[in-house]
């Protein structure tokens, strides 16, 4: 019998939204720069990386628990700052039959506030929540941040 879950995460950050969002959209290149520690790199298979229906190939880096993870990009709301991805294939694939994430950005002060969200549904009951995704995510957000205010 399957679990559905869901995890969240907030990160407020200095950065403003829209150069934040943007950080967002450009992951397939941004991230790898500035988590070398995490990610080694992301391929892009289809589409530019940026819009709906692009496929994207996340190469984990050495130590991680992960090695790969294949995503598709579901929806993008440029106007709320909101993108939406599923987990297709790879390593997360073995223990969850699915994996959706949303993040989303929203203007705070002279910062933005970055909350990722995300619903699995586990391949059996035994598997564990992936709660130690949101350390990740929490990380990932704070590298992106320090990177754009020293940009």
């Amino acid at each position: 019998m399957a679990t559905i879950g869901k995890l969240d995460v907030e990160v407020k950050v200095q950065s403003k939204a829209d150069k934040f969002f943007n950080s967002i959209m450009n992951s397939a290149t941004i991230f790898p720069k500035v988590c070398s520690g995490l990610y080694k790199n992301v391929e892009v298979l289809e589409g530019d990386g940026q819009n709906v229906g692009s496929i994207r190939v996340v190469h984990f880096a050495e130590g991680s628990p992960m090695k790969t993870v294949k995503e598709r990009i579901e929806e993008v709301d440029e106007a709320n700052m909101k993108v939406v991805y599923s987990v297709i294939d790879g390593d997360m694939m073995q223990s969850y039959k699915t994996f959706k994430a949303i993040i989303v950005v929203i203007p705070e002060g002279e910062g933005s506030l970055v909350k990722w969200f995300c619903e699995y549904e586990k391949a059996n009951v035994e598997v564990p929540d992936p709660s130690m995704i949101t350390d990740l995510v929490a990380k990932n957000f704070q590298a992106v941040d320090a990177y754009l205010l020293q940009a």
